[in-house]
């Protein structure tokens, strides 16, 4: 009888969505990204290891989630925070770094968290479990963002391309490489081939923004259509 009684217990007890293998790699991109921000104006060479650490193991936690069956909305909005805040922290080294183009690091961000976040609100509305899904019936554009190849090669640039800004910064340049009969560094070459992609991104962060905001605004019509019809 008793052990019946724990085995019942076992079979109802609510699973730890905090625990979850997925979410633990999250946690563990979170804390590479603390550590990084304790070296980002003074060792630039530690600083980024623990950066790209966090971000190379982004590739593993939607992966742990498939093969495990852990997907959750947890683990999908702890993601895209954590993508967010990552960039954020290094748009801000940046910012610092170059006050004269404050505004431009400041408008970026908003941006970037503000787009996100508002498709990740309205993804949710429509009962999706993360702000990638997107169906054939929606924005054919973020429908093609979202898939894996656009989006590790878009996300990647932009990553590229603010470290290449925050190179500069310590004038570490890399070795002189010659193409099209043009020399530069290395470190010029992985800005100069990474800022149409890191502009494109954007203006993709801003079609988004406008695509979710309108995706809300339907719900609330809806709504307000059910509501009058109700009276």
């Amino acid at each position: 009888m008793a052990a019946t009684a724990v085995s019942r217990k076992k079979k109802g007890a609510s699973p730890n969505i905090f625990l979850y293998i997925p979410n633990l790699i999250g946690f563990a991109r979170v804390a590479l990204l603390i550590a990084s921000l304790f070296f980002m104006t003074s060792n630039p060479y530690v600083a980024m290891s623990l950066y790209w650490l966090s971000a190379f193991i982004d590739a593993f936690d939607g992966m742990a989630a498939r093969h495990f069956n852990q997907c959750t909305i947890f683990g999908s909005v702890l993601d895209m925070v954590t993508d967010r805040v990552t960039t954020l922290c290094l748009m801000m080294t940046c910012g610092q770094f170059y006050p004269q183009y404050m505004v431009a690091f400041q408008l970026l961000a908003v941006l970037d968290i503000s787009s996100h976040w508002l498709q990740m609100y309205s993804s949710m509305l429509s009962g999706k479990t993360s702000h990638k899904f997107i169906k054939l019936e929606e924005n054919a554009l973020l429908r093609y963002y979202y898939t894996k190849p656009v989006l590790f090669t878009l996300c990647s640039a932009n990553e590229l391309f603010f470290m290449a800004l925050y190179f500069a910064h310590f004038n570490i340049n890399g070795p002189e490489v010659v193409a099209f009969s043009v020399s530069a560094s290395v470190r010029e070459w992985i800005g100069w081939i990474t800022f149409p992609l890191f502009a494109l991104k954007h203006l993709i962060s801003l079609i988004q923004l406008v695509a979710a905001a309108s995706n809300v605004a339907k719900v609330d019509a809806d709504n307000t259509n059910l509501q009058n019809k109700a009276r």
